[in-house]
C-alpha cells in the first residue's frame, strides 16, 4: 500500500498504521507520541498528541475524514494521504494537548531526574504555551512507597499507562494500576503493596515523564553530566538480554538502563540484578560509548566538538568613558592617608 505523508510516499505492509509510516520515513514529519509504546501491545490512544489531518481516505474513498485521527491506532489505506507538521489544523491540536498535559504537572524539572531526557519536555519546547491559563489549584496525590527501587511521583503522571501494561506483558503478577475515575484517576498499587517483581525497573524506562524514577539514581546526578555507554554481561535471570546501557560519571557507574532507540524506547528490556545490583565497572564489558541524539542536553559541551571561539564586536562609542569611571571609582591619583580620620 502506498501512503502519502506530508508529501513523502512510502509503500507500507496491510495493518501499518500511520504512526509507524511516519517513522518509516523519518524525520521532522514523525508525530509525537506519549502513550505509544512499539515494544507493548495495546498501547496508543490515551494522549491525543500524535494527532493527524487524514487529507484522502483512500483510492477507494477519497473523501477526507472529518475529525483529527490518533496516528497511533488507525491504520493504512491505499492511497492515503496525511498531513502532519506542514497542518495548522494539527499544530494548533497538539498545542492544545500539549497545555491540557501541563494542567496538573507540577514545575518540577530543576529537582526531577528525567530531566533533560524527558518527553514532555520535549513536547513542551516544540508546542508549549509559554503561559498558563489554568487558574484553578493543580491536582495533588499523597506520596507512596511501592517498593525499594522505584519512587512514584504521582503528581507527573501522565496517565499513559505504560507502566500498568509492562506489568502485565512482562509479568505474571501485576498489583498496581489505574485506580479511581475522571480528574482523581491514579497509578497505584490500592493497598500500598510494594512491586518487587524481577522486570519491574522496565516501568521506569517506559515512563515519559518523572513520575517513576529510579531510587538508587535518586537526586545523584544530571544526565548531562553522566556519560553513555554500551555494555552487556552474561545474565542468567530467564528473559534478560544483559544489553544495556551504563551512565558513567568519571569512572563510577551511576544507573543503568534499557538501550534506546531515537524514539525513546527500549529495545530489549533488561532484569533488575542488571539494572540495580551491578554498579560495578567489573561487572560489565564496555562496548564503548553510545550514539546520542545531535540537539540532546548530554551532546551539550561534549569534548568531542571543536568549540569556536565567540567574539562580541561592541561598539566603540558604548565603552566611552569607561576608563574614566574605573580611575573615579578607584580613586588612583588620590593618596592613601592613615591618619585622616575621615579617609
Amino acid at each position: 500500500m502506498k501512503v502519502t505523508i506530508d508529501g513523502q510516499s512510502i509503500d507500507v505492509e496491510p495493518g501499518t498504521t500511520i504512526l509507524q509510516a511516519a517513522r518509516m520515513i523519518g524525520g521532522d514529519l514523525v508525530p509525537p507520541a506519549m502513550c505509544y509504546y512499539s515494544k507493548l501491545k495495546g498501547s496508543g490512544g490515551k494522549c491525543r498528541c500524535c494527532l493527524v489531518e487524514v487529507s484522502k481516505g483512500s483510492e477507494a474513498d477519497p473523501r477526507p475524514m472529518p475529525k483529527l485521527m490518533a496516528s497511533c491506532v488507525t491504520g493504512c489505506m491505499d492511497g492515503m494521504e496525511v498531513n502532519s507538521k506542514s497542518s495548522d489544523r494539527v499544530t494548533e491540536a497538539r498545542k492544545s494537548v500539549t497545555e491540557f498535559l501541563l494542567i496538573n504537572h507540577p514545575l518540577d524539572c530543576p529537582v526531577c531526574d528525567q530531566a533533560g531526557e524527558c518527553d514532555l519536555q520535549n513536547l513542551s519546547f516544540e508546542h508549549g504555551n509559554p503561559k498558563s491559563r489554568f487558574i484553578e489549584e493543580k491536582r495533588t496525590f499523597e506520596p507512596e512507597d511501592i517498593g525499594p527501587n522505584i519512587q512514584l511521583h504521582m503528581n507527573r503522571c501522565i496517565l499513559c499507562q505504560r507502566c500498568v501494561q509492562v506489568a502485565d506483558q512482562l509479568t505474571d503478577n501485576r498489583v498496581h494500576g489505574v485506580l479511581d475515575r475522571g480528574d482523581h484517576a491514579n497509578i497505584s498499587t490500592g493497598i500500598s503493596k510494594a512491586i518487587d517483581n524481577e522486570f519491574s525497573g522496565n516501568m521506569i524506562d517506559v515512563c515519559p515523564v518523572g513520575a517513576l524514577t529510579d531510587k538508587t539514581f535518586r537526586f545523584k546526578s544530571r544526565v548531562w553530566f553522566n556519560k553513555p555507554y554500551n555494555a552487556h554481561r552474561e545474565c542468567t535471570t530467564p528473559g534478560c538480554c544483559g544489553k544495556t546501557t551504563v551512565w558513567m560519571f568519571g569512572g563510577e557507574i551511576q544507573r543503568v538502563t534499557g538501550r534506546k532507540d531515537e524514539y525513546h524506547e527500549v529495545e530489549e528490556f533488561i532484569c533488575n540484578s542488571c539494572r540495580f545490583d551491578h554498579k560495578n565497572v567489573n561487572d560489565w564489558v564496555i562496548e564503548g560509548p553510545r550514539e546520542f541524539e545531535k540537539d540532546s542536553v548530554i551532546n551539550q559541551n561534549n569534548y568531542t566538538q571543536k568549540l569556536e571561539k565567540v567574539q562580541i564586536d561592541t561598539e566603540k562609542n558604548i565603552l566611552l568613558g569607561r576608563d574614566v569611571d574605573r580611575k573615579k571609582i578607584s580613586m588612583a591619583e588620590i593618596p592613601l592617608n592613615t591618619n585622616d580620620k575621615n579617609s
